[in-house]
């Protein structure tokens, strides 16, 4: 893959309550300590609903639905290039409350939370999208 061909992520964006699901990236990661809304890369030919799927269990050992779009944007780091999908889910019923799994922590996010909280620049304009829902 070139340094001009996007990496594809694809996330989940969790309502519950007037109030946001988001993690907060491991040390060592790129970004690390930066807040997000759970999800990652595709692998190869996979649906993004699906990876958000995957992405969401591994990471937090929850089970979603996922639904439509919310946003997609995409940002130039001086590393590398991302193309973000980031898809409405829904906890199905009886999924395990998150657990933070493959990240450094989680936590249920109000209006309030989100401005307190420092995120990626990729993730700025669905956190502006996110911002009007709650």
């Amino acid at each position: 893959m070139s340094p001009e061909t996007p990496i594809v992520v694809a996330a989940g964006v969790v309502f519950r309550d007037g109030r946001v699901l988001v993690t907060q990236r491991k040390k060592g990661a790129h970004l690390e300590g930066l807040w997000e809304l759970p999800g990652g890369k595709l692998e190869p030919a996979e649906d993004p609903r699906h990876a958000v799927v995957r992405e969401l269990r591994e990471e937090l050992g929850i089970e979603v639905t996922v639904g439509a779009p919310l946003e997609i944007t995409s940002h130039a780091y001086p590393q590398k290039h991302v193309l973000l999908l980031f898809f409405e889910a829904t906890l199905t019923a009886g999924s395990p409350e998150p657990t933070a799994i493959d990240v450094a922590d989680f936590q249920w996010a109000d209006r309030e939370t989100l401005d307190r909280l420092s995120f990626p620049p990729a993730d700025v304009a669905v956190v502006e999208v996110i911002r009007r829902r709650l």
